[in-house]
């Protein structure tokens, strides 16, 4: 009886070759912020549009900020350096900046973020100094974006009239600000000391319209006394204080 041949089955069938995908570059970190992003439609679209013209309006101040610095020390187009910090700002415009204001609390992490940005964009795999001047060209957008948040979160308590937050803002940025690292070149150390001089400023006008009780004045005094040890530029700010203690401790000599 001959045998009966079946034909054989394959055990698996090879899928017809598939094309070959084109290879993906990486995109720069300045092309994803130029990219345009779609806003959503509904209620949300008209506070969208708000929160965009805050943002120009805060772009505006970063522009002329970019025009007072040493053009030597720019790394960046001022298009380029306006396209960074406004990424930067995009996430505190979320909500009112008064109320953000108010919250010490997120002052205090805006700021450590931003100084967060500035230890991050350092590079750190190199033979030489990783405080040179191309690690400073690195950091210089984020040191620029630390200094703006100093200067405009201390003129919204100001216009507020929160006089104990702008001491209490001063005091805890002058501490950050103290976190930033030193440069090995001294002019690049001059937005360090642009920062000191903006938050001296502020207190020092805090002062002239808030009269704080015997133990807070007390309390304030011996912060900004260590203040000090960073930067001589809070002395004035203890001048005040003391002028006013001297003044609470002795009634008969306030005029006002």
């Amino acid at each position: 009886m001959a045998a009966v041949c079946q034909p054989r089955r394959a055990l698996m069938e090879i899928p017809a070759p598939q094309p070959k995908i084109e290879a993906r570059f990486r995109r720069s970190y300045l092309e994803i912020l130029s990219a345009p992003s779609p806003l959503p439609r509904g209620r949300n679209a008209t506070s969208i549009s708000k929160r965009l013209q805050s943002l120009d309006l805060w772009s505006g101040r970063i522009h002329e900020q970019c025009e007072k610095m040493d053009e030597h020390h720019t790394p960046l187009s001022k298009q380029q350096l306006v396209q960074l910090i406004r990424s930067l700002i995009l996430v505190e415009q979320s909500q009112d900046p008064k109320t953000l204001a108010s919250d010490l609390k997120y002052l205090q992490e805006d700021l450590q973020l931003k100084k967060a940005n500035v230890y991050r964009s350092i590079p750190y795999s190199r033979f030489g100094s990783n405080r040179d001047a191309h690690c400073y060209r690195k950091a210089y957008p984020h040191l620029v974006a630390f200094k703006v948040s100093c200067q405009e979160w201390g003129q919204v308590l100001l216009r507020n009239k929160e006089w104990d937050s702008v001491l209490e803002h001063t005091l805890m940025a002058w501490r950050i600000t103290s976190e930033l690292p030193q440069w090995d070149t001294a002019s690049h150390n001059a937005l360090r000391e642009q920062c000191y001089n903006i938050l001296a400023t502020h207190s020092l006008t805090a002062l002239q319209h808030y009269r704080p009780t015997p133990n807070r004045g007390r309390e304030l005094l011996r912060r900004f006394k260590m203040a000090q040890f960073h930067c001589q530029s809070i002395a004035p700010c203890v001048q005040e204080l003391q002028r006013i203690l001297g003044q609470t401790d002795n009634p008969s000599m306030d005029t006002n």
